[in-house]
């Protein structure tokens, strides 16, 4: 729905498509008795004409005129349910050159507009620059019509398909566009092998009979709960509007008692001021709940998936139409290029696999921001309104700068930037620690200490990273044992020695780059313990000198791994004297800040996690219990850390495991470490146990971040692939994080900070360079780009000087 959100379609794709057709190219003849091994089918099947199925119709007989298509579409020709489809700039690119004809039929009919507005607690905030076009589904499909009648594809309506196994016998291709509840995709469900995931909120598709001139967002906070309307304009005479809300929600406001009717004229009511008291129309409209669908596989011999029936995507971003329509194109670009079918069939899923990912996890961020909007109501309303345009990540505050600038430098002024200042480059205040700006060196094991030791490879690793602009450079996991390293390589601070080698890296960073603060990780590395550097096999135990292992009980964590002892209640007691030994050390060594680390199944971690704690004493059990000896060594560290230095808590949100945290847990751990004096939660995801399934991506982790801020009212540190200054400047202001924690980018450049303010344009006091750097503070100049201009200009004959 909101195509802004998406995103493009594939370049290459309609550019192959497009060169294709320009040149008028036939595939070569092909055995009609192996039809699974032509990538010329001499006959193709669609099941499902919408708009996806049509259009894939459309180019397989544009490509190849002696191809026998056949849509096969059960609903009548003028059925269709919703109302207005809006498509993006790239989609409408690709189909341009893959079909003009089409092109200029939708063009006719399109609605255009730039703006969005959005409306809480009676406030409207317009954001322009986004540029929507629309039209109505109905039009769509009339077009794709013609245009398949005008090409020679048959269709056949109110026609339920054959069975795709009959299909797939008497057709070379059968494509599978029968859309979110695919039958096709059902009868082979063992191959397929689909997820269907559903979600929180209801949703009802409804019209109103005038045109917003916006795309509009609007809160409505009732007695029951919250609801909101996303409305857009598809003709000059019509709107989109659809009515969203939890559940729980729905079931208080007694929707789920009326009939369409009633819940249409109800919803007009609910946003009488949105609509300006005109009524809501209805067309076959029924509240559902969104599911997302995942497949293994989107082929299966010679059918293939495509669309909804491959995947789903939620609407707030506009996906459903724009991803079937990319499809389409990649499919036929791919059945024109490659040798055989099966080879176009595995390149099309190749090709599309990523892009389709993509999209479901931004689709993913932006419904549950709709599900969890409660969670932003009390926010400044226009950081309100810019947490809602980039709820999705894909929008972002460089992206918004760009299509209105006026509207993002009012976001900042509220949200207290300086004139000429990035969100990233504000200050934040942690106990009488102030930082300058809102980066944070992660910590990072280097695996290269002897004995515990640090040594120059630590002081020049943490020493050109204080150098390089970050508010905050933290250390690896610094161990407080030497039964509590990961591998024979770790840090520690378990010995005097230990505490000066620190204080050596301590003193320079606060000498040679002053401002930057620097604090220290302590952790104990628990069952996952004694094994090789990370190069030498992560995770792998050592080849000999292993250490023995302790617990909170004794689970592996590989299977095959060294099993570790149980902790006694003796044994509780001298790991936490060695947090507080560790601690007394580490102020001595003058870090600013100290972290614990209760995260990534390392010991205090094993015990927070229920998969990995299966302790029956007052040390194990209920979430209260597993918190337990955690925070008796919280407190044991705070006692004897200055009370004017900063605590932070590492934690691991997510398990990605059945069974394990959950993101209720998470917040309430987050609370009870934030009660007894953490003045920070540092929110990671995950390393708990080794079969775990991440959900990898862009910043995929500040999800966990942002509901333990708004929920726990917990200061917040975001780590987890944010890679990029605009992430960081994106996710301050949307206020879903306070700090920033990156770790590869600083690897990748030690500078990342100072080249951050370069490239934006800053020089304040959020970021400085050392004196002796200033010189480097703006990019070098690289050999010319330009060519000398003409010093003479020589008029030919009859021309005048």
């Amino acid at each position: 729905m909101l195509s802004s959100q998406g995103s493009g379609a594939d370049p290459g794709a309609r550019g192959r498509v497009d060169q294709r057709l320009r040149r008028g190219a036939r595939p070569a003849p092909t055995n009609p008795h192996s039809p699974a091994k032509t990538n010329h089918p001499l006959r193709a099947a669609i099941i499902g004409g919408g708009p996806g199925g049509l259009y894939t119709a459309a180019l397989l007989k544009r490509l190849a005129p002696d191809r026998e298509v056949t849509v096969y579409e059960r609903n009548a020709p003028d059925d269709t349910f919703g109302f207005g489809v809006v498509l993006s700039d790239e989609t409408l690119g690709g189909i341009e050159h893959a079909d003009p004809t089409v092109y200029e039929a939708l063009k006719a009919h399109f609605v255009r507009w730039d703006d969005i507005d959005i409306v809480h607690r009676h406030t409207r905030h317009t954001s322009g620059g986004h540029r929507f076009a629309a039209l109505g589904r109905r039009r769509l499909l009339e077009i794709l019509h013609d245009r398949c009648r005008d090409l020679g594809v048959e269709l056949r309506f109110r026609t339920e398909a054959p069975p795709p196994d009959r299909l797939a016998r008497t057709h070379d291709l059968v494509v599978a566009a029968d859309g979110v509840h695919s039958a096709t995709r059902e009868a082979y469900r063992d191959v397929f092998r689909p997820r269907l995931t559903p979600h929180r909120c209801r949703y009802i598709w409804l019209a109103a009979d005038f045109a917003f001139d916006a795309f509009r967002f609007e809160i409505a906070e009732t007695e029951h709960g919250v609801m909101q309307l996303h409305g857009y304009p598809f003709a000059p005479d019509a709107s989109t509007v659809i009515v969203e809300m939890r559940e729980e929600v729905w079931r208080a406001a007694g929707f789920d008692e009326l009939d369409e009717t009633e819940s249409t004229v109800r919803c007009a009511k609910i946003f009488a001021d949105a609509l300006g008291g005109r009524p809501l129309r209805s067309n076959k409209s029924a509240w559902t709940t969104f599911r997302t669908v995942v497949n293994e596989r989107w082929s299966h011999g010679n059918i293939v998936l495509l669309g909804d029936a491959a995947h789903t995507a939620h609407f707030s971003i506009g996906s459903g139409t724009k991803l079937a329509v990319e499809d389409a194109l990649a499919l036929a670009a791919c059945l024109a290029e490659r040798p055989t079918l099966q080879e176009a069939l595995t390149a099309y899923e190749e090709e599309r696999r990523p892009v389709v990912a993509s999209t479901q996890r931004a689709a993913k961020a932006s419904l549950e921001w709709f599900e969890d909007l409660d969670r932003y109501l009390a926010q400044p309303p226009r950081q309100f309104a810019f947490n809602l345009l980039t709820r999705s990540r894909r929008v972002t505050h460089e992206n918004l700068r760009l299509r209105d600038a006026g509207f993002t430098e009012s976001v900042e002024r509220e949200f207290g930037c300086p004139p000429d200042t990035p969100p990233m480059f504000t200050p934040f205040r942690l106990r009488g620690l102030t930082l300058r700006n809102r980066v944070v060196v992660s910590p990072m094991d280097m695996y290269s200490a002897t004995d515990g030791v640090p040594g120059d490879f630590h002081l020049v690793h943490l020493g050109a990273r204080a150098l390089g602009g970050a508010a905050l450079v933290m250390t690896e996991m610094v161990c407080v044992s030497a039964e509590g390293r990961i591998t024979p390589g770790c840090a520690g601070l378990y010995t005097g020695r230990q505490g000066e080698a620190w204080r050596r890296i301590t003193d320079f960073v606060h000498d040679g780059a002053p401002g930057t603060a620097i604090g220290v990780q302590l952790g104990h590395s628990g069952r996952k313990g004694s094994t090789r550097l990370m190069w030498e096999g992560m995770d792998e135990p050592l080849p000999d000198g292993n250490w023995p292992l302790v617990a909170p009980s004794p689970l592996p964590y590989r299977p095959g791994g060294q099993v570790p002892r149980e902790l006694s209640r003796a044994q509780l007691a001298d790991v936490r004297e060695q947090f507080r030994a560790a601690a007394e050390r580490a102020a001595g060594a003058g870090f600013d800040l100290l972290e614990l680390h209760c995260a990534h199944g390392y010991l205090l971690s094993g015990f927070l996690s229920p998969l990995t704690n299966h302790r029956t004493d007052a040390y194990g059990g209920s979430p209260e219990n597993r918190l337990r000896f955690p925070l008796e060594v919280f407190d044991a560290v705070r006692e004897v850390w200055p009370d004017e230095r900063p605590m932070t808590v590492r934690i691991s949100a997510t398990d990605w495991a059945e069974g394990g945290t959950s993101a209720e847990e998470a917040v309430e751990i987050a609370r009870a470490f934030a009660a007894h004096g953490a003045d920070a939660i540092d929110v990671s995801t995950g390393q708990v146990v080794s079969g775990e399934r991440p959900e990898f991506g862009r910043s995929y982790q500040t999800p966990y971040a942002d509901r333990i801020r708004h929920e726990a009212g917990v200061p917040v540190i975001a780590v987890g692939a944010i890679s990029s200054w605009d992430d960081v400047n994106s996710l301050v202001l949307a206020g879903r994080t306070d700090l920033c924690a990156l770790a590869r980018p600083h690897l990748y450049d030690p500078h990342w900070t100072l080249h951050a303010a370069a490239e934006q344009g800053y020089d304040g006091p959020g970021a400085r360079w050392p004196a002796p750097y200033r010189a480097g503070s703006r990019p070098p100049r690289t050999g010319r780009t330009d060519a000398p201009r003409p010093r003479l200009t020589l008029h030919g004959p009859g021309q005048d000087g």
